[in-house]
């Protein structure tokens, strides 16, 4: 008899395949950052609030109707939760060997300005009011300043942050600042040879250096983390200034810091320095 036919195995059913994850999809308009510089989650919510309060600071100070007064715009906000003070007073850096600052690093009392070298009312500041607060409470170890790079007018602006950051790696930053912010420093413009005229100004010493430094990358990128800072706490003009936390916002009269800076000293001598808890 004939051997029947052995059947045919079954066909092996292909195992299925694990769904791999899904990447999150990037939020739209989400600011980029600079070079390699990674976004760091600052402060959730806080850091929401903060940018609104910061945003409507710097539309009062800049309103048509005259609101930049003798008052502090941020008086005129409504007050938020002490903990957005207390988190932006946080974004102070208090580095000892930070050359974009002047003061005790310990001071009780941190002005953070963050600003353009092509905005004419950075330039006020700087050479109306920001003298007379060095001498009366920087001199005194009440204040410390700490500049940030917000360059927002374009590639000239830009220009003139990485070359701020250069003098400053050869200790001359403050004196750049002031060389930039001279009265006709602006309408002479931020081309490569005048950036290269303002350092000799500031006393640089190397010249080769700081052109090698203001074209680097880390010059992008340490231009990138301030300015970075800025959006993330919502400011959205020049200049732009935190004081122990507090917001205020364009060239207001010197009695407005003043007024800032006094009230911050003595709520410190009751709280301890920026961003501490209370003794």
């Amino acid at each position: 008899m004939p051997t029947p036919p052995r059947p045919s195995p079954a066909p092996k059913r292909p195992s299925p395949k694990k769904p791999s994850p899904k990447k999150p999809s990037p939020k739209k308009g989400a600011p980029k950052e600079s070079g390699s510089v990674k976004k760091p989650v600052l402060f959730g919510l806080v850091v929401v609030l903060a940018a609104g309060l910061l945003g409507f600071v710097s539309y009062r100070a800049t309103a048509p109707d005259g609101s930049a007064s003798g008052t502090p715009a941020a008086a005129t906000a409504t007050e938020p939760d002490p903990d957005v003070y207390q988190e932006l007073a946080g974004l102070a850096r208090r580095d000892a060997g930070d050359k974009q600052a002047q003061g005790r690093a310990d001071a009780p009392v941190v002005l953070i300005e963050y600003a353009d070298f092509q905005c004419g009312y950075c330039g006020k500041f700087a050479r109306d009011t920001e003298p007379e607060l060095i001498e009366r409470y920087v001199d005194d170890g009440t204040l410390r300043i700490e500049w940030r790079n917000f360059p927002i007018f374009g590639d000239a602006s830009e220009a003139a942050a990485r070359a701020s950051w250069a003098a400053g790696r050869q200790g001359r930053f403050w004196a750049f600042h002031r060389a930039a912010y001279a009265e006709d420093a602006k309408a002479k413009g931020f081309g490569k040879d005048r950036l290269r005229v303002l350092a000799r100004q500031a006393g640089v010493k190397d010249l080769d250096r700081f052109t090698r430094d203001a074209d680097s990358t880390a010059a992008t990128e340490a231009v990138g983390v301030d300015r970075q800072e800025a959006y993330r706490i919502g400011a959205t003009s020049t200049p732009s200034f935190l004081v122990n936390g507090r917001p205020l916002a364009g060239a207001q009269p010197t009695a407005v810091f003043t007024q800032a800076i006094e009230a911050a000293a003595a709520e410190e001598a009751n709280v301890g320095s920026a961003g501490d808890p209370a003794k």
